[in-house]
């Protein structure tokens, strides 16, 4: 049996699949700036850092305040409703339960929208906390999320952050946590081995195990 542990899990694509809800609202949020984009533009890569970021990448640093509040427009009414747990994170959610590890979520997609979807897909009942950034950005950097959380959380035991991207992997490693990526999420095997993930698992399947090793 695995030692027990705290767990931080990164919430978009490493529990749900964000994909349409986090495309559609960007789409919306362009659109609504009366931006055009290329028609093999996908916005995967979108997924992961904080958005505002990204906007500054698509519409510039000037206008990604608005840009955001168009996205929020839709993804709160509905776009928050199109995320997707990944098959069997119930299940291993279930097991690292029983194994004794307690788990917390660490995301940079705002805390408000996180505990909508965590209870809306019955997901809630796992965690023994959900830390995110305010609607203001405050902790949106994954670094500084992790600091915070080891900061005030209380009796940690060998903490180890479990994501799909290299702000996970970056986050946890300027923190002194273990690692481990995630490759069936938005972040490749380059991208998480570069940055520093000391375990990698194809599926959900396989993070309990990986904890063992």
């Amino acid at each position: 049996m695995a030692r027990k542990r705290s767990i931080f899990l990164d919430f978009d694509g490493t529990l749900t699949d964000p994909y349409q809800g986090i495309r559609r609202s960007i789409e919306y949020a362009l659109e609504s700036l009366g931006e055009r984009w290329p028609a093999d533009e996908n916005f995967r890569w979108c997924i992961g850092p904080p958005l505002k970021e990204s906007f500054a990448l698509l519409v510039g640093r000037e206008r990604a305040d608005d840009a955001l509040t168009h996205y929020r427009q839709r993804f709160a009414n509905v776009g928050w409703r199109e995320n997707q747990p990944y098959t069997n994170i119930h299940t291993v959610l279930d097991t690292l339960k029983q194994d004794g590890h307690t788990l917390y979520v660490a995301t940079s997609k705002p805390q408000i929208y996180a505990n909508r979807i965590l209870k809306h897909f019955d997901l809630s009942r796992f965690f023994r906390a959900v830390h995110g950034p305010d609607l203001d950005g405050h902790l949106a950097n994954k670094r500084d999320l992790l600091a915070h959380m080891l900061a005030t959380e209380k009796g940690l035991v060998d903490p180890v952050m479990i994501g799909d991207r290299r702000y996970d992997m970056l986050g946890a490693r300027d923190n002194g946590l273990s690692t481990v990526g995630v490759l069936y999420g938005y972040g490749s095997r380059g991208e998480l081995e570069s940055a520093g993930a000391e375990r990698l698992v194809e599926s959900p399947d396989e993070i309990p195990g990986a904890l063992t090793e």
